[in-house]
């Protein structure tokens, strides 16, 4: 961080972020030279964000970017779809998506399936919705194909 604040006092940079900190981690950074944003995984199907580091950077006005707010596939495609994963996919390496975990998984997809057909909207519409109204701090940013 003492590095990355000579660069903006420099001019070389203008703002610092981070990705997949802590929040002990954010805090300690930003002793140092505020942190602008910070980048996490967060959506409706991964949201262990949400006791520490959420409102940490709250806390210290820091910007949200929420990647994978369509759940890494699982509200575009539903677990069927992930549970035949071609080889070169990393998904097919995180426990979350071993099919006996997707199993578990196939509860909270339906759940979002009703919410979505009540709401004339697809899981994906949903699910992006859903992380897009978390707060005016937060901007999701899904992959695409």
């Amino acid at each position: 961080m003492g590095e990355l604040k000579k660069l903006v006092e420099e001019g070389k940079i203008k703002y610092v972020g981070l990705s997949e900190a802590s929040a002990s981690t954010i805090r300690r950074a930003h002793v140092v030279h505020p942190i602008t944003a910070i980048q996490l995984e967060w959506s409706l199907w991964s949201r262990d964000v949400e006791e520490h580091i959420i409102p940490t950077c709250r806390e210290l006005g820091i910007g949200i970017f929420a990647y994978s707010p369509l759940g890494r596939g699982l509200f575009s495609y539903g677990p069927t779809a992930l549970k035949e994963l071609e080889d070169g996919d990393m998904r097919k390496h995180i426990p979350r998506f071993q099919p006996e975990n997707l199993e578990h998984k196939k509860i909270l997809y339906e759940r979002v399936k009703e919410i979505a057909a009540k709401k004339g909207c697809t899981t994906s519409q949903l699910a992006l919705a859903w992380v897009h109204h978390q707060g005016k701090d937060v901007v999701p940013i899904p992959g695409t194909t």
